[in-house]
């Protein structure tokens, strides 16, 4: 059992940045590829970027190439998010989730094949 806590959400205006993190319990956090997704009011949670377990494979979905950047700290088990350039259509409710991989290899952008879920943090981007 995995238990994630994102912070790092707030309030900021277009162009700004922000850093979410995404805090897991537990004692093997380099065996859970991880992921970060997004859900706007009325739309579906969309995927936005993971990393795997090394942190060697990574991948964005392509509206935030460029602008985001996904780390991740194992000794402090913890995965980031940091968000740069932001615009009003970021503004969503963010969500870290893990997946069990022992490989450390492989990273996943399909929210389906997600173990567990954050409780979210909310991103707004003022215009």
């Amino acid at each position: 059992q995995v238990q994630l806590v994102e912070s790092g959400g707030g309030l900021v205006q277009a162009g700004g940045s922000l850093r979410l993190s995404c805090a897991a319990s537990g004692r093997t956090f380099s065996t859970y590829a991880m992921g970060w997704f997004r859900q706007a009011p009325g739309k579906e949670r969309e995927f936005v970027a993971t990393i795997s377990g090394s942190g060697g494979n990574i991948f964005y979905v392509d509206s935030v190439k460029g602008r985001f950047t996904v780390s991740r700290d194992n000794a402090k088990n913890t995965v980031y998010l940091q968000m740069n350039s932001l615009k009003p259509e970021d503004t969503a409710v963010y969500y870290c989730a893990a997946k069990q991989d022992y490989s450390g290899i492989y990273s996943y952008s399909a929210r389906s094949l997600y173990d567990y879920w954050g409780q979210g943090t909310q991103v707004t981007v003022s215009s």
